[in-house]
């Protein structure tokens, strides 16, 4: 089935190609407008011509054979496209370190031995120099 489809899209593309280039541009009635030429350029041009209606023709079923291989194409990834590359060690999660076995013969946990650090008293801090007098004349 997709191969198919697949073959239907590149017979399409190959004709779509093909009737856009056999057509005359709209830029050809462009220059004609300005020498004072009866026809409008941006007016209505009149009934379709048959490469345009085969343009559209041909155009709609590109879009939907490409539409269709998009969406059957798309389940069929299994790991992001980003899943080889290394993530930087800031960013890698890592586990914490597993607590150490209990010892039978191992002395009962202390304030210290949990992580928690003993309170301290903060360092003295030297008193303030005394502000010199002013020497007067």
């Amino acid at each position: 089935m997709q191969i198919a489809l697949i073959l239907l899209h590149l017979v399409a593309c190959a004709i779509l190609v093909l009737v856009v280039l056999l057509q005359t541009g709209k830029g050809a009635s462009l220059g004609a407008a300005f020498g004072g030429a009866s026809q409008t350029v941006f007016g209505s041009s009149g009934a379709q011509t048959f490469l345009g209606k085969m343009t559209t023709i041909v155009a709609v079923i590109f879009m939907v054979t490409s539409l269709t291989l998009a969406i059957t194409a798309g389940g069929k990834g299994s790991k992001s496209v980003m899943a080889d590359v290394a993530q930087p060690a800031a960013q890698q999660e890592s586990a914490p370190p597993a607590p150490p076995k209990a010892d039978a013969t191992a002395p009962a946990p202390t304030a210290t031995d949990k992580g928690v650090a003993p309170a301290e008293k903060p360092a003295p801090q030297a008193p303030a120099a005394p502000a010199k007098p002013a020497e007067g004349k």
